[in-house]
């Protein structure tokens, strides 16, 4: 009776000390469950990250647009995206980093329990389950408009770790459905996400403004597929009225004045101590011909004339650079506390100046107006004055009525220059509308600008078979290989 006593003494002793050794396995700073909140924000911060860094390992695109160029590493200003493995950790960062945080998101949603004290719980999901499909639409967008065909239907499956490439036209036509119904399930009385929502705080009205808006840029982005022509115009006649209307309603992300929270350009300009880039001449020679009055809020005025006037001067687009014979950045561009930009009404208004020469919405005359207000609004988002767009806009080589060449030159050449620090679209619009005319440097390694990121390395030798497949389908996988919509 006694060894039984000793044998229950001891399973006790030994239970209880599996249990504390269990919690000893728990780290309370990476818990096995994260409410979903948190998920939604990590995917809103890694979206934003990636497309406002200048980071050479993940995003060269303000080289390639030619907004900036390189000091004494030249490579990428030269096209070579493979030395750094950019195209594996551009998939990594967008599938990973944000695509599948937003599943995950989705996922915990669903499974959190509904707050009973709260009348508007089921709403205010139904509000989150839809604007995660709306970041969803947008970075898929994002992938297409970077590599054409890309993994959709299949992609985030655990159990598929190979999956196939679908065909970009038809994901960005299933884009187009699934913002439909993300829309539609808006409710814009209700709230949403609230303070986790890093972009609009909650605000449902906003992210429905926000919706129609990415819905003008995938019909515009269709403008030279024929075969969509129809589905261009109904789709701007549904989203027009419900976009953006003044830059007060711009998808903005503002990061803080202190890490970890800090803008990318500043931790990879300031923070590091780097002199990487300088202007390219490319901008700031355009700029200095129309005496742009954005020159002193993009640029900073370290370089002087014999007068002590400021100049501004570009580095030579590809070459190597003296950081301190150039023009740099400016400050509030390198700002920690600097905005990242998801989308504005500058890019809404100049797609609808396009619409309207394309008779795809409004009339001839309605894309003047829309010209000369994308112009003005971006001057104003800058820290310019109506003044400044006014006497701007009264340059016979700005002015709609007498600038040089057609829609597309006039469009292309002033929102690329809008564009400007925001790489991915800059090279998109510019790919797209075939202005400004970018020139390949002497030492590139191919001899256009590129229209398109190659596929990852992992994607070639762990997934054969749907990269031969996707590399055929679009005409080959290379650099110069043009997208679906890039039709000129």
């Amino acid at each position: 009776m006694k060894k039984i006593y000793i044998y229950i003494i001891i399973s006790f002793f030994i239970l209880g000390c599996t249990k504390d050794l269990q919690e000893l396995n728990i780290d309370p700073k990476n818990p096995q469950t994260v409410p979903s909140a948190t998920l939604f924000s990590n995917a809103e911060k890694n979206l934003v990250d990636h497309l406002t860094t200048p980071n050479v390992n993940i995003n060269v695109l303000r080289l390639f647009s030619q907004y900036w160029t390189q000091t004494t590493y030249i490579d990428e200003s030269n096209y070579d995206i493979t030395t750094r493995t950019i195209p594996d950790n551009v998939f990594n960062r967008l599938y990973l980093g944000v695509l599948k945080d937003l599943d995950e998101t989705k996922v915990v949603i669903n499974k959190e329990p509904i707050d009973v004290n709260n009348p508007n719980a089921e709403i205010e999901r139904k509000n989150q389950l839809a604007i995660i499909e709306i970041l969803n639409v947008y970075t898929y967008q994002v992938l297409v408009d970077i590599f054409g065909n890309v993994p959709y239907t299949e992609a985030l499956d655990i159990e598929n770790p190979l999956p196939k490439y679908d065909d970009a036209l038809t994901i960005y036509k299933d884009l187009l459905s699934r913002l439909n119904t993300a829309i539609s399930n808006l409710d814009t009385s209700k709230d949403s996400f609230g303070p986790a929502d890093l972009i609009y705080n909650g605000n449902t009205q906003m992210w429905h403004k926000f919706a129609n808006s990415i819905k003008i840029r995938l019909a515009m982005r269709l403008a030279d597929v024929s075969s969509e022509t129809s589905a261009i115009t109904t789709a701007l006649n549904e989203a027009v009225p419900n976009a953006f209307m003044s830059n007060a309603d711009n998808a903005i992300f503002q990061y803080s004045k202190l890490p970890p929270n800090t803008n990318p350009i500043w931790i990879n300009l300031v923070q590091s101590g780097r002199h990487d880039y300088v202007p390219a001449n490319t901008i700031v020679d355009k700029m200095n011909t129309l005496e742009d009055p954005r020159r002193m809020l993009y640029f900073d005025g370290n370089i002087k004339d014999d007068n002590d006037n400021v100049i501004y001067k570009g580095g030579i687009y590809g070459a190597s650079n003296s950081y301190n014979n150039y023009t740099h950045v400016a400050s509030q561009v390198e700002a920690p506390d600097a905005r990242g930009i998801l989308m504005t009404f500058t890019d809404v208004s100049f797609f609808l100046a396009e619409a309207a020469e394309r008779g795809f919405y409004g009339s001839s005359s309605d894309a003047i107006a829309h010209y000369d207000l994308a112009i003005t609004e971006s001057i104003l988002y800058w820290g310019g004055t109506v003044e400044n767009a006014i006497d701007y806009l009264a340059n016979p080589d700005v002015n709609y009525n007498t600038a040089s060449g057609d829609y597309k030159e006039k469009i292309g050449t002033q929102k690329w220059l809008a564009l400007y620090n925001r790489g991915f679209e800059g090279w998109t619009e510019y790919r797209r509308l075939d202005y400004p005319m970018l020139v390949a440097p002497d030492g590139a390694q191919v001899d256009i600008v590129p229209t398109r990121y190659t596929y990852p390395i992992n994607e070639q030798t762990l997934n054969p078979q749907n990269y031969q497949a996707a590399s055929s389908a679009i005409g080959g996988d290379l650099l110069t290989t043009k997208l679906f919509w890039d039709k000129n």
